[in-house]
């Protein structure tokens, strides 16, 4: 990496952030990894049997095709669309080749999604040089190791801004607000248009006058803070391009770790249903002993037509055996379905906690089966998951894993 001899003090930002926001990136990597379909509009659906589309080629955008469009009417916009079905564990795969190399630059780096990452630089500029020059350093890097994947880049002074700065420039961008003129140049932008405000507070600014960001000085902090807490005072600032908050580095204890699945529509026979709810308990347990957790409270729920049938069930001792979470299944099947039709399914272990070392007292030891899982677990991480699994579980769905918003390369957030 070279280093940038000359640069004057006036160069030097107060703080600097940049957004890397991969373009089109599941697309992206069909295209890289089947040259066929370079230059093709493409849509990634969850599996050949999806019928939602989950991200497209800038191809087909150009034809008007949309994240959740339906494909039929993808096909309509476009007759030479293609499908294709997601690949998580190829995402997630260059995801963290990508975020490795980010970390080269400074160890200030918060992945925000699987396409994103945003990092402070703030401290390198002496070393490396202004923001604008790293910011091409960052876009080389990320080519380099991505085998020529394109990005967008937005750079400013606060996370928010910067992450609009990336949107401006698609595909391939390079954005630079410098912070003494992101204030200016947020001014005439609707306040709907930055991450993190939605429709529910966007109403709520509208109802008070505020719909770009220069109608933001109008509105008292307090009352944002009346409303929202100290949400609304970060949004208060970020309209006027001084977000407060930091890069955040750390990954917190998980409050639960869970996983779900989607049924075929209208799903009523129990051993079709068994079978999901067993594969969910199978996928949480491998999670929660590939990251050292146990736990005793479960949430078990099934979606129907009539909304979700739910309950928090209990295990005798804290477990991370699939075998303990299924038979919770079971007792909740027995007591809350009635035969409705079923669309979905999800499991989540609550409250995980670290392993305990030492087995319960007075509670049946079991260190057969937990050394059972763990040769079953080191067996599957070789060969690829439920390469060993119970005999039932051969008629899984075979819709693939999807990749969770909070997912992140390394920790227990590390999952598809």
């Amino acid at each position: 990496m070279r280093k940038c001899a000359h640069m004057r003090r006036d160069e030097v930002w107060k703080r600097a952030i940049i957004l890397v926001d991969m373009n089109a990136f599941f697309a992206s990597i069909e295209q890289l990894d089947f040259p066929e379909l370079q230059g093709q509009p493409i849509g990634i659906t969850n599996g050949w049997d999806g019928t939602t589309i989950i991200t497209s080629s800038y191809e087909a955008r150009a034809y008007g095709v949309k994240t959740g469009m339906r494909v039929k009417e993808a096909k309509v916009l476009c007759n030479d669309f293609i499908q294709r079905p997601s690949r998580p564990k190829r995402y997630t795969e260059i995801s963290s080749r990508i975020m490795a190399g980010l970390i080269e630059f400074t160890p200030d780096i918060e992945v925000f999604s699987v396409d994103e990452a945003f990092l402070d630089v703030t401290k390198c500029q002496r070393l490396l040089g202004t923001p604008s020059y790293i910011a091409e350093l960052v876009r080389q890097k990320v080519a380099n190791v991505s085998d020529g994947l394109l990005c967008s880049v937005g750079v400013s002074g606060d996370k928010t801004t910067a992450k609009y700065a990336a949107k401006l420039n698609k595909p391939n961008g390079l954005t630079i607000i410098p912070p003494w003129k992101a204030k200016e140049i947020l001014q005439n932008v609707p306040v709907t248009k930055l991450c993190g405000i939605a429709k529910g507070i966007g109403s709520f600014l509208g109802d008070r006058g505020v719909y770009v960001c220069g109608d933001m000085e109008k509105l008292p902090i307090g009352v944002l803070a009346k409303r929202f807490g100290n949400l609304g005072r970060r949004i208060w600032f970020m309209a006027q391009g001084l977000d407060p908050q930091k890069i955040d580095t750390s990954i917190p204890v998980p409050k639960s770790i869970g996983h779900g699945k989607v049924l075929p529509p209208n799903t009523v026979d129990i051993r079709t249903i068994q079978i999901f709810l067993l594969h969910m308990s199978e996928k949480v347990a491998g999670r929660l002993r590939r990251h050292d957790f146990d736990a005793q409270r479960f949430f078990i729920g099934l979606k129907t037509n009539y909304g979700w049938l739910k309950a928090k069930l209990f295990t005798v001792t804290t477990t991370n055996d699939g075998r303990d979470i299924y038979q919770l299944c079971l007792i909740f099947l027995t007591k809350n379905w009635r035969g409705e039709g079923v669309y979905q399914v999800q499991i989540t272990a609550l409250d995980p906690r670290p392993t305990k070392q030492q087995l319960e007292l007075f509670l049946p030891s079991k260190p057969e089966r937990i050394n059972l899982c763990a040769t079953i677990d080191e067996i599957n991480q070789r060969y690829g998951e439920f390469s060993v699994s119970p005999a039932r579980l051969i008629n899984r769905s075979k819709m693939p894993n999807v990749i969770a918003p909070a997912w992140k390369p390394f920790g227990h957030r590390q999952s598809v």
